[in-house]
C-alpha cells in the first residue's frame, strides 16, 4: 500500500536519458530509493524535477520496497519551501556538502522519527538564518547523537579529543586526536543551541582543522564513510 509521508530528498542521479533515482529520507519508513521515469523531459507530470533538489522538503505518495529494490512516488509536493537555502551561494554549498554527509550516513530503512525531526528542523533554521558560517559543524555534532557516537560529556576538561574513543583525555594517546583551539571551540558548540552558534568566531582556518576532524570522526564510526568531495566548493566558498 502507498504511504503518504514527509520527505527530505538526498541525492538524485540521472538514469537513462529522461530518468532519475533518487534516494530520500523519509518520516515513516527510512531512508528508500525511487525510480522517477520519465522526469527529465515530462514538462506535464505531476513529478517535478525542481522537487527533487539536495535537501528539499517534500510531502509524498509512495509506495516503498522493503526488498532494496527501488520504489516510486505518485504524487509529491513541497512540505517547506526554502526561501535561501538553494539560492544564497554559501547556503547552497552547506546544503550540498550536508545532503553528500546524510547521503552516506543513513542507511537503513527504517523509521526514526527524531532523526528526521532533527534534520528538518534545523535545515529550515538555516534557511530563515543570515549568519550561519558555523552551522554545518554544529549539524554535525547534532547528527552524531542520532547516529549513536555523541562524545562523551563527562571529562571535557581534557586537553585533546580520542576521536576512535570518542572521549576527552589529559594527554594524547596512541588513538588520532586533536586539541589546541580547535579543541576549545568544539567544546563551546557541543553544549550551544543553533541559536548561539554565530558567538563562536572561528578563522578560517580553524573553522577548516575542527571540520577535518569531524569528518575524521566520521569516518572512525561510520563503516564505509568517505570525505565528501563537496568539502573542497565548501572551504573555497568559506574561504
Amino acid at each position: 500500500m502507498p504511504i503518504t509521508t514527509k520527505a527530505i530528498v538526498l541525492t538524485s542521479l540521472k538514469y537513462g536519458d529522461n530518468s532519475l533515482i533518487t534516494k530520500i529520507l523519509t518520516e515513516k519508513s527510512g531512508v528508500q530509493s525511487f525510480m522517477l521515469k520519465g522526469i527529465l523531459k515530462s514538462r506535464k507530470g505531476r513529478l517535478k524535477m525542481a522537487f527533487f533538489q539536495p535537501l528539499t522538503q517534500l510531502e509524498i505518495v509512495a509506495k516503498t520496497s522493503a526488498s532494496g529494490s527501488l520504489g516510486y512516488i505518485r504524487e509529491a509536493s513541497i512540505s517547506y519551501g526554502y526561501q535561501s537555502l538553494h539560492t544564497e551561494v554559501r547556503k547552497g554549498a552547506v546544503a550540498l556538502f550536508l545532503a553528500e554527509v546524510l547521503s552516506q550516513s543513513l542507511r537503513e530503512a527504517e523509521a526514526e522519527p527524531r532523526l528526521f525531526q532533527y534534520i528538518e528542523t534545523t535545515l529550515q533554521w538555516l534557511d530563515q538564518q543570515e549568519e550561519m558560517a558555523n552551522f554545518h559543524i554544529r549539524f554535525l555534532i547534532g547528527l552524531t547523537r542520532h547516529l549513536g557516537f555523541f562524545p562523551d560529556l563527562s571529562s571535557m576538561e581534557g586537553s585533546h579529543f580520542d576521536l576512535v574513543e570518542g572521549a576527552f583525555c589529559l594527554t594524547p594517546s596512541w588513538n588520532p586526536c586533536f586539541g589546541g583551539p580547535e579543541l576549545e571551540y568544539f567544546k563551546a558548540l557541543l553544549g550551544m543551541n543553533f541559536d548561539a552558534i554565530h558567538s563562536v568566531k572561528l578563522n578560517h582556518h580553524q573553522r577548516k582543522v575542527l571540520l577535518e576532524n569531524m569528518m575524521r570522526y566520521f569516518e572512525i564510526h561510520l563503516h564505509g564513510f568517505k570525505k565528501p568531495k563537496s568539502l573542497e566548493v565548501l572551504d573555497e566558498v568559506f574561504s
